[in-house]
């Protein structure tokens, strides 16, 4: 009995290296495993509210249009060429993004079955409104996140 958990550890740990292994050069800030996992929560609960944007043309939109979030890209993209502008317009906008390491997790935390680029996570729904408790867990969740990816990104820079 043993022996399976055994060969299922070293199966799962082959599959993280192959995560890893396609990732993008220019995939900087990276999230870790206790940062993805947190990113990906955040994702699921702004996709329960309405509160996300999926795909580049979505995401690249609301940048234009001057509305803020959080910007999730998948690092293992091929071709990189595909997102390599968002990144720019982030930083421009002063919105502050992620790298997470595969484009499956994100469109399954984004409650998509496409593999997903990126995603932009608001606080607020782009119709409607949403309960002041909802809102408010959703808010506290969001700075938390983006209070561990400014810590992150000011220690790369």
């Amino acid at each position: 009995m043993g022996s399976d958990s055994e060969t299922e550890k070293s199966h799962q740990k082959e599959k993280e290296r192959k995560k890893v292994l396609a990732l993008a050069p220019i995939a900087k800030p990276l999230a870790g495993k206790k940062l993805s996992k947190r990113t990906f929560k955040l994702v699921r609960r702004a996709a329960e509210h309405k509160c996300l944007k999926r795909g580049v043309k979505e995401v690249v939109k609301s940048i234009r249009r001057g509305q803020k979030g959080l910007c999730i890209i998948a690092g293992n993209i091929s071709p990189i060429d595909v997102i390599t502008h968002v990144p720019i317009l982030c930083e421009e906008a002063e919105i502050p993004y992620i790298y997470v390491t595969s484009k499956e997790d994100l469109a399954s935390a984004g409650a998509t079955k496409r593999p997903t680029c990126c995603v932009l996570v608001q606080t607020k729904p782009t119709k409607g409104e949403l309960d002041k408790e909802v809102q408010d867990k959703l808010k506290s969740e969001y700075n938390h996140v983006v209070a561990d990816i400014t810590e992150l990104t000011t220690s790369l820079f």
